[in-house]
C-alpha cells in the first residue's frame, strides 16, 4: 500500500568535523556523545555518553535495561575489541511459568505461543541487563573518562524530561495496548489514559535519581547495591524470577571480533552471535559476484540481494529460525585520533516488556523471548543461559592510510541486510557518506520476496521482477522497512570526520565537537509545571 503513498524525496545531508563525530537514532544523543570529544575525550567516552542519553530520549528503544554489543577501534594498536553485554536468563527460570497456549500465535522470534504472552509482556519477559556493565566496563577499558562525566548530558536530560515530538507520541501510540496495563508505565507515557501529547517534557519518574546514583556510585550499584536491592524487589514484586544474586552474578565478555576483508579494507563485527557471521558471509559473495565497473544499476541490487538471501539461508540453517520484529537503537562515534565505536543495544521490543521498574523509573527488557518456552531444544531457556542469538550487528571498517568508518542499524532482521549494503556501498563504489545514505536500498532475508525501495528507479525494478517476486515499498517514517542506520567516517582525501543519521527517521542525526547544552524549546512545555 506504500509502494506510491508518500509525494516528496526526502534527503538528508552528512555534518563534518575536523576532530570527530558522533552520529545516532536521535540528535540530542548525538549531542551528548559529541560534547565528550569537546571536553577532551576520545570515541569510547562519547559513544558511552550517547548511549546513556538515549536511554532518556529514546526510551522505547533502548536503555538501562537493555543489552547489545559494542565494536571497539584502537587506532593507535590498529585493534579491534568487542564487548558483549547481551542479557542473562535468571537462574531460577522455570518453564512452569510459560505454559504454550495453541490460542496465543508464535512470537516474534519463530517460538510457539504462551499464555497471556508471558515471555513477551510483563515482568516474566525480562533477562537480567547488562547495558550499564557493558556500557561502564567499556569505558573503564577504553575510555579516558569517568562515569560520572559521561553520564552528566543524561542525567540534564532526564531532569527536564522526555522531550515529546510526533514521533514519540506515535511509538507510545504504538505500544499504548501493552503499557496501560504496568501503573508505573502507564503513569508516565499514557496520563489521563491517553499518550503523550507533542511539544511537552514528560517526567520520566525516578529516572534521574537512578542515573545520579550511578554517577555516584558506579555501575556495581546496579547490581549489587542498594539500587540492584530496589530493582530486584521490583522486578521480584512484579512477577519476575531475578534476584539481586542473579544481577550481581552478572559480567558483559570481552573478546575478539569476527574480522574479514572486503575490497581490501578489514572489517570487525560483534562475533559469533550476533548477526555479524551474516554480514562477513553476504559481504564475501558481493566481492566475488559483483562487478563495480559496471556502476550502481540493476546488477547491483540483483547481486545484493542474492548474497543476502544466501547469508540469511544458512544462518536459519544454524539455528533453525529467522527473528522477526524488534526495536534497537544504534550509535557510532569517531574521535581524531582515529579511535571509532560502533554500539548497538535494545529492549528487544518497542518498550520492552513495557513495564518500569516504579522504584528506578527503568525500561525493562523482554529478551525471555529470545528463548524457546520448550524443554529439548538448543535454544531452550535455561537459568544462566546468555543471548546466544541476535540480529544486532555493528560492524567497523578500516582502510589505508587512517580511511574508515563505524556503521550499524536498528530494526531487527532488516539490521543485516541494511548493515551489509551501507558497508558494501562505501566499499563497492568508493562512497562517500551522504552518497551511501541517501542510496536507495533493498531487504532480503531468505524471504518469498524481496523488499525494494522504488526509488531504485523503473529499469532496476523490472529487471529485479525477473529473478524476484518483489514488495515494491517507499522507505518511509513509519513502518521502517530498511532499518535504521547510523554512522561516522574518516576520509583521508578531505581529512574530515562525517557522520549521518537515517534519511528518514525524523529525530536522527550527527553531531561534532561542541559543549553540551539544553536547547530551550519555546514551543514545549514542562509537565512538571
Amino acid at each position: 500500500m506504500n509502494e506510491d503513498l508518500e509525494q516528496w524525496e526526502v534527503r538528508k545531508r552528512a555534518v563534518t568535523h575536523a576532530d570527530g563525530m558522533v552520529a545516532a537514532q536521535h540528535v540530542l544523543a548525538a549531542r551528548a556523545g559529541a560534547a565528550m570529544l569537546d571536553a577532551g575525550g576520545n570515541a569510547v567516552d562519547a559513544a558511552v555518553a550517547c548511549a546513556f542519553a538515549l536511554n532518556v530520549v529514546e526510551p522505547w528503544m533502548c536503555g538501562l535495561g537493555g543489552s547489545g554489543y559494542m565494536v571497539v577501534w584502537r587506532a593507535a594498536e590498529q585493534r579491534a575489541e568487542v564487548v558483549d553485554f547481551q542479557g542473562v536468563l535468571p537462574m531460577a527460570i522455570d518453564f512452569a511459568d510459560y505454559p504454550l497456549d495453541p490460542n496465543v500465535p508464535d512470537s516474534l522470534m519463530g517460538f510457539p505461543g504462551v499464555r497471556d504472552n508471558r515471555n513477551v509482556v510483563g515482568y516474566g519477559a525480562a533477562t537480567v541487563p547488562g547495558a550499564v556493565a557493558g556500557l561502564s566496563l567499556g569505558l573503564e577499558r577504553f575510555g579516558t573518562m569517568g562515569l560520572d562525566t559521561v553520564l552528566g548530558p543524561s542525567i540534564a536530560l532526564a531532569r527536564r524530561g522526555l522531550p515529546v515530538s510526533w514521533f514519540a507520541t506515535m511509538h507510545v501510540s504504538l505500544a499504548m495496548a501493552n503499557l496501560k496495563n504496568d501503573p508505573a508505565a502507564a503513569e508516565i507515557y499514557l496520563p489521563g489514559g491517553v499518550p503523550l501529547q507533542p511539544e511537552s517534557y514528560r517526567p520520566l519518574g525516578p529516572l534521574a535519581q537512578t542515573l545520579e546514583t550511578l554517577a555516584a556510585k558506579g555501575p556495581r550499584e546496579f547490581y549489587e547495591g542498594e539500587l540492584g536491592a530496589r530493582i530486584a524487589q521490583d522486578l521480584q514484586s512484579g512477577g519476575s524470577r531475578i534476584t539481586l544474586e542473579d544481577l550481581a552474578g552478572y559480567a558483559p565478555i570481552l573478546h575478539d571480533p569476527l574480522s574479514a576483508e572486503h575490497r581490501g579494507a578489514a572489517i570487525h563485527t560483534a562475533g559469533e552471535t550476533s548477526g555479524g557471521p551474516r554480514l562477513i558471509e553476504a559481504l564475501g559473495e558481493i566481492e566475488r559476484e559483483l562487478d563495480p565497473t559496471r556502476g550502481v544499476g540493476a546488477h547491483t541490487y540483483l547481486t545484493y540481494a542474492r548474497a543476502l538471501n544466501t547469508a540469511f539461508h544458512s544462518h536459519k540453517v544454524r539455528i533453525g529460525r529467522i527473528a522477526e520484529g524488534g526495536c534497537t537503537s544504534h550509535m557510532s562515534a569517531i574521535d581524531g585520533d582515529g579511535n571509532m565505536v560502533a554500539l548497538t543495544y535494545t529492549l528487544l521490543n518497542r518498550f520492552g516488556a513495557n513495564v518500569v521498574l516504579p522504584q528506578t523509573g527503568i525500561l525493562m527488557n523482554n529478551a525471555v523471548s529470545y528463548f524457546d518456552p520448550r524443554p529439548g531444544f538448543p535454544t531452550s531457556m535455561e537459568g544462566g543461559k546468555r543471548i546466544n542469538a541476535s540480529n544486532m550487528c555493528p560492524t567497523i571498517g578500516v582502510g589505508e592510510c587512517g580511511y574508515g568508518f563505524a556503521v550499524g542499524a536498528s530494526g531487527a532482521n532488516q539490521i543485516v541486510p541494511c548493515t551489509t549494503q551501507m558497508t558494501a556501498l562505501l566499499l563497492d563504489y568508493g562512497m562517500d557518506l551522504e552518497t551511501a545514505f541517501n542510496t536507495p536500498r533493498i531487504d532480503a532475508g531468505d524471504r518469498d520476496s524481496v523488499r525494494v525501495d522504488p526509488a531504485v528507479g523503473p529499469e532496476v525494478l523490472a529487471q529485479m521482477a525477473e529473478h524476484f517476486d518483489l514488495e515494491v515499498a517507499q522507505q518511509m517514517v513509519f513502518p521502517k522497512l530498511y532499518s535504521c542506520p547510523s554512522a561516522v567516517m574518516f576520509d583521508p582525501a578531505t581529512g574530515l570526520c562525517a557522520g549521518m543519521g537515517d534519511k528518514s527517521m525524523p529525530v536522527s542525526g550527527a553531531a561534532a565537537p561542541a559543549p553540551f547544552a539544553l536547547d530551550v524549546d519555546e514551543g514545549a512545555h514542562d509537565e512538571r509545571a
